[in-house]
């Protein structure tokens, strides 16, 4: 029986350190289903989801994130988005020809990292980082390093199983109060994180998976929180798009194509509407407006 999609907090109660664990294999399942991807993009979009979803576990806050990569190459975007339950969904645009093993800088070309937060209440935060680094591991770093000014690092584990994708990942973090001594410990830490295996992350409980990482640490583990994938689509929202087009643009598509079909490109979902339903949407509009 597969693991459930879960993300677990952790804290070393000797040391100013935290970390987390998460494994999101159904999460990336779901993501992939509706799409053939290169195998390089499906590597890359579950890079972005565990990046992501460890990210989002960082924040205290209600609200949504996005975590964007865009470049010149062949894949134009790749996105996540997610909010504060880990309720995630993804989607890459594919422009061209991408060979397996493709690297991040090939895949990418000349790029950058867009993170988005928007709180439920409060500003929207965006932090934008050059794809300067040869992994996505590296431009998250990167990206701490210039927000966060806490020493963090990234593990992330994306492969194959059984035939199935895998996805996962850990991280750790000096907590705010670290003295000097909590940064030498942290080195030492991320040498043991770095050991980690994919199939290990998917496979193993997660007490199996720190006391092997960790055996000569005291480490509390905190209840996990679960993982899932979550569209955000609905009828509503196709509504409220075909609200923004004239007349003339809808009567066109409806007069060459008899109705005007909506697909979603993250889930697959369809949302069909023909001529009456324009007609009751203009209705609904018109009594809006009076």
């Amino acid at each position: 029986m597969a693991k459930q999609d879960q993300l677990h907090r952790f804290l070393f109660e000797q040391h100013a350190v935290r970390g987390e664990v998460i494994t999101v294999d159904e999460t990336f399942h779901h993501i992939l289903e509706n799409h053939d991807y290169p195998a390089a993009v499906k590597g890359l979009l579950g890079e972005l989801l565990v990046a992501t979803s460890l990210l989002t576990a960082t924040l205290k806050f209600d609200g949504d994130i996005t975590v964007q990569i865009q470049g010149d190459g062949p894949v134009k975007l790749a996105v996540i988005n997610g909010n504060n339950l880990q309720q995630m969904r993804g989607v890459a645009r594919v422009n061209g020809p991408v060979v397996a093993g493709s690297t991040l800088k090939q895949m990418i070309g000349n790029g950058y990292m867009v993170i988005t937060i928007t709180p439920s209440q409060g500003e929207r935060y965006q932090g934008i980082v050059a794809m300067e680094g040869e992994t996505l591991e590296e431009c998250i770093d990167a990206y701490f390093l210039q927000s966060e000014q806490l020493p963090t690092r990234l593990f992330i584990r994306v492969g194959e199983l059984d035939g199935n994708a895998i996805a996962g990942g850990m991280l750790l973090q000096v907590l705010p109060a670290a003295d000097e001594t909590s940064h030498d410990i942290f080195e030492h830490l991320v040498q043991l994180t770095a050991t980690i295996k994919g199939k290990e992350l998917s496979e193993l409980d997660i007490k199996e998976v720190l006391h092997r990482l960790y055996h000569e640490e005291d480490v509390t583990l905190y209840d996990p929180q679960a993982v899932e994938f979550r569209c955000t689509c609905s009828r509503e929202r196709c509504e409220g798009s075909l609200a923004t087009l004239s007349k003339e643009d809808v009567i066109d598509i409806l007069q060459k194509d008899g109705k005007i079909d909506m697909e979603c490109e993250y889930c697959g979902s369809h949302y069909v509407f023909i001529e009456s339903d324009i007609d009751g949407l203009k209705n609904e509009r018109n009594q809006q407006l009076h």
